[in-house]
């Protein structure tokens, strides 16, 4: 995991850095320049493109010359805009950077009043990370010509006009895509500002991770890094209990289907055992359709009996609170609650006060919302379920294209993995079902959030590299082996 830090904080990192590595700014520069370069040839490999690179006075502006001569360099016709005017003093690596421009390379000044003809590449190099306050005038207009311009547009660091902690105020630069340097800013993964990020890629630009141990925050980044060593290791005498007994609370009439996902994915992750509890009505649909996992009716079965439970996906919430009520009063089991269980804890307030400790809840926005109140947006979001957690000592993740994870210590932490695509109805039964057997394997309430939120997003770009559009929740399931065999877990 990577620390993510404030805005404010970048420019003390890259002195840190400096520092402790012996490399001059100059060369991180370069480091993040060449970062860039690489990804850009990889993504348009045709060097006949042409690139038009909006640069300004400071460190952002010194990131794009310095790519505009390595493209350059690479042989593409790259021009750069000047953001700035004649005689601006510029800061000094960005100055550097200017005085390597090859001849090659079209260099002019903003002018307001010209039209910029059609390139296939405009990159933003404008404003960077220390941008604070309003905006001025100038600053506005450049932003909306880069926007008027046509072509794949590019940001590098962050789109100029965003702030870095918080949600877009002003004219922003509307990227396709952001490369963003050795961590994403805040903002990046907000998703009020998604449609002015675009696609999101982190560049390693060779900072050391213990570094960012000298700073407070308690954001964090997940990293595939971060996965393997957290799974836990099964030998060839590993037999199906070793695996896990859980049970699995939901269904209703015309609902089954979020309770087969639920089950079937929870086989999939590896659960050794997998009992659901249902209406004796509805069984017959869950006996035929996943053969591999039991059912059980009637009255609530012996809790002790399972490793782990999992509750709420296509429940329904009339006549559930006392049972609901009777489990988090008797279980001693770990437990996942989602949907309609989620549903009655905000119905039945008083219910929310049994929580056991390290109980991990799987909300997404609307119901979120409805257990803690309307939000004005993710910001206020994100600091409600730091504190829930923090005040229940429990662990909540609020579900979305970037997944948070909020731990009862106060630590939150982002996840990397996912897609659009995963936008269907049943992709959170599957997470549930894939959490719950991850605690019945017997990891802590923490590994198994981690692990289950990281499959679960990996298994969605898997399935919707596949499909696209066409993705649904029972595709999420089919890839979940995938995601263990590409992280090299047996």
């Amino acid at each position: 995991m990577i620390k993510i830090l404030k805005g404010k904080s970048v420019k003390e990192l890259d002195l840190l850095h400096c520092e402790f590595s012996g490399q001059k700014s100059l060369e991180l520069m370069e480091n993040a320049a060449d970062a860039f370069t690489k990804w850009l040839v990889s993504s348009f490999s045709d060097s006949e493109q042409r690139v038009r690179i909006f640069c300004g006075a400071g460190n952002n502006g010194g990131d794009g010359f310095a790519i505009a001569r390595l493209l350059s360099d690479k042989g593409f016709t790259v021009e750069v805009v000047g953001c700035f005017s004649d005689g601006t003093k510029l800061s000094p690596d960005a100055q550097a950077n200017f005085d390597r421009l090859p001849r090659e390379v079209n260099f002019s000044f903003f002018q307001s009043n010209q039209l910029y003809s059609e390139f296939d590449l405009i990159i933003d190099a404008y404003l960077g990370v220390g941008l604070t306050g309003n905006l001025r005038k100038e600053a506005k207009e450049i932003i909306e010509v880069m926007n008027g311009c046509t072509g794949d547009k590019i940001a590098v660091d962050i789109p100029s006009g965003l702030p870095a902690d918080s949600i877009a105020q002003s004219v922003t630069f509307q990227a396709d895509f952001t490369l963003t340097f050795a961590f994403p800013k805040l903002s990046l993964l907000l998703p009020e500002n998604a449609l002015l990020t675009g696609e999101l890629i982190v560049a390693d630009i060779g900072i050391s991770p213990e570094l960012y141990e000298h700073f407070s925050d308690e954001l964090y980044f997940l990293k595939s890094i971060d996965i393997p060593k957290l799974h836990r290791k099964f030998h060839r005498f590993s037999h199906k209990g070793d695996f896990g007994k859980i049970l699995l609370i939901g269904g209703s009439p015309g609902k089954m289907g979020a309770l087969h996902l639920s089950a079937k994915s929870a086989l999939r992750t590896g659960a050794g055992l997998v009992t659901c509890y249902l209406e004796q009505s509805e069984r017959m649909i869950l006996q035929s359709s996943l053969p591999e996992a039991m059912c059980l009716w009637g009255e609530i079965p012996s809790l002790e009996k399972f490793d782990a439970i999992g509750i709420g996906p296509g429940w329904g919430v009339i006549n559930r609170s006392e049972v609901l009520k009777f489990i988090l009063m008797n279980c001693t089991s770990p437990l996942v609650l989602d949907a309609d269980a989620i549903n009655l804890l905000a119905e039945y307030p008083e219910l929310i006060e049994l929580l056991p400790e390290n109980t991990i809840l799987t909300p997404h926005p609307g119901e979120f919302d409805r257990l803690l109140g309307k939000s004005s947006d993710h910001l206020e979001r994100l600091q409600k379920a730091r504190q829930f957690a923090m005040k229940r000592n429990i662990l909540l993740i609020l579900k979305g294209a970037n997944s948070v994870i909020s731990l009862p210590d106060g630590r939150q932490l982002i996840n990397s993995t996912g897609t659009k695509y995963m936008a269907t109805g049943g992709s959170g039964d599957v997470l549930t079902g894939m959490i719950t057997a991850f605690l019945g394997m017997g990891y802590s309430a923490e590994y198994a959030a981690i692990c289950g939120v990281y499959h679960h997003g990996l298994a969605g770009e898997f399935a919707g590299f596949k499909r696209k559009y066409g993705t649904i929740a029972g595709d999420l399931i089919e890839e979940i082996p995938a995601t263990f065999i590409a992280m090299g877990i047996e």
